[in-house]
């Protein structure tokens, strides 16, 4: 382990030491007073409703023996003899930057760093990757979806003995991916795809598509690797001459990596890949055509780090899925869920239907909410799902949200069959489901995290 002193935190934020030894290493970082372990390093964020520089009482009560915060008149009184120290910034958000950027760069730039960001599919490729890479190294990866200015560097900071480090970058604003990389260093940069995600801050496709290669921003990179069957990315990849290896993976256009034969079964899929002079057979543990692409992602990177191709197969067939993505469940009489309500835009929407219809059961019911950020946009990409619920000839339709109303819509001009409902919140749609389930249905649940959706898996009997 590299570590971290209170010194070095004092100089690299510029910071004030209150109290404390000067001396004592920094190991594990906390913002959460509710799961802060003894001996922890509590870091104060403020945010929208509340303070955390406010809570460091707390803190310190449940054993943290460092405190950085901002903006916190100190109890001297409270924090005489208690043998904690206190270090005052000026930011801590940009402070627990900098402290991530040091502890990275201690592992030096040949340090294998993978950094994975895209419209769709940032968590799972991401799940992918750091399997097939943890066959040859010790690998820390994001946790969950901590891919902001925040999480990422809590992800670094819990660098300790690993030998290789994954990392999920999101964004919805320029700027946001060119900080992250800047305090990650990658040398591989993943970019799985261009889509609609927060179109309705960006304000087009081209604009996702330069804030997304704001990742090229770190001299470190020497692998980008992308999907070449995305419009735009293979578009770019045509008529911008690069200075550092951009690897491609696809199933239609030609390139690096390349998924044939592929069959989907009901939660796996299989397909062929040449992979240097070896024919290889690969497994995915989940079913849809995205996932296919995913793993291509995780083969080139793989082959990149030079990992056995039998290694590679062993990664992909035995990866974990992070819960809310694409999770198959069974309830009573045979009935299958599938909870993918993490995070939504059209084009995961769009792979989750295609990926609903291609399953064997007794009718294919799909619970849609809102898809978030899409700002002027949102009535156009919700008529856009509502043209997909009809080409995949989904039995029953049910949505919730405000602009969820525009699937229904849609769905209603096309003069479909389908069977089309809209609710006014989540326990009616769990009350009706609960009503008209039958044997062998399968349910898909897909929504922006912020219409927690769990709320409807939670109250299905």
């Amino acid at each position: 382990m590299r570590d971290i002193t209170v010194k070095d935190i004092i100089q690299i934020c510029n910071g004030k030491l209150i109290c404390g030894n000067q001396d004592y290493i920094c190991e594990n970082f906390c913002k959460d007073t509710r799961v802060i372990q003894n001996a922890d390093i509590y870091v104060g964020i403020k945010g929208e409703s509340f303070d955390g520089n406010t809570l460091y009482k707390e803190a310190i009560y449940k054993g943290a023996k460092v405190c950085i915060l901002q903006e916190v008149k100190i109890d001297k009184s409270f924090i005489q003899n208690k043998n904690v120290s206190i270090i005052l910034v000026d930011d801590t958000i940009k402070a627990l930057g900098k402290i991530a950027k040091y502890k990275r760069n201690l592992y030096g730039k040949d340090f294998p760093v993978v950094a994975v960001t895209g419209s769709v599919g940032k968590t799972s490729t991401k799940d992918i990757i750091a399997s097939v890479i943890s066959q040859k190294y010790n690998v820390l990866k994001t946790q969950g979806n901590m891919n902001n200015h925040i999480g990422l560097p809590f992800t670094i900071l819990k660098l300790k003995e690993q030998t290789a480090l994954v990392v999920e970058m999101g964004m919805n604003h320029f700027g946001e991916i060119e900080y992250l990389t800047n305090i990650a260093q990658p040398n591989i940069a993943v970019i799985t795809n261009i889509g609609t995600s927060h179109i309705g801050n960006l304000g087009s496709r081209q604009n996702i598509l330069k804030a997304k290669l704001e990742i090229l921003e770190s001299s470190n990179i020497k692998h980008l690797v992308i999907n070449n069957d995305n419009d735009l990315l293979s578009k770019w990849l045509k008529e911008n001459k690069q200075d550092i290896k951009v690897d491609t993976y696809a199933i239609q256009n030609d390139s690096e990596i390349m998924a044939k034969n592929i069959k989907f079964n009901k939660q796996s899929s299989e397909f062929e890949c040449e992979l240097g002079k070896e024919k290889i057979n690969i497994t995915v543990p989940v079913g849809g055509e995205h996932f296919v692409y995913n793993s291509l992602c995780a083969i080139a990177v793989g082959n990149i780090l030079n990992i056995q191709n039998n290694k590679i197969i062993d990664g992909i067939k035995n990866f974990e899925l992070t819960k809310k993505r694409m999770e198959m469940l069974k309830i009573k009489e045979d009935v299958t869920i599938i909870n993918d309500s993490y995070n939504a835009s059209y084009d995961s929407v769009k792979e989750s239907l295609k990926y609903l219809k291609s399953l064997k059961g007794n009718r294919k019911i799909a619970v849609l909410g809102d898809m978030l950020e899409l700002g002027s946009f949102a009535e156009e990409l919700h008529m856009k799902v509502g043209c997909e619920v009809v080409n995949n000839n989904i039995d029953i339709l049910i949505t919730v949200g405000k602009d969820a109303k525009n699937i229904n819509k849609k769905v209603d001009e096309l003069n479909s069959k389908i069977k089309n409902y809209h609710f006014q919140s989540n326990k009616e749609v769990a009350d009706y489901l609960n009503k008209i389930i039958e044997k062998e249905d399968v349910i898909l649940l897909k929504a922006s995290n912020g219409m927690k959706f769990s709320e409807i898996l939670e109250n299905i009997k």
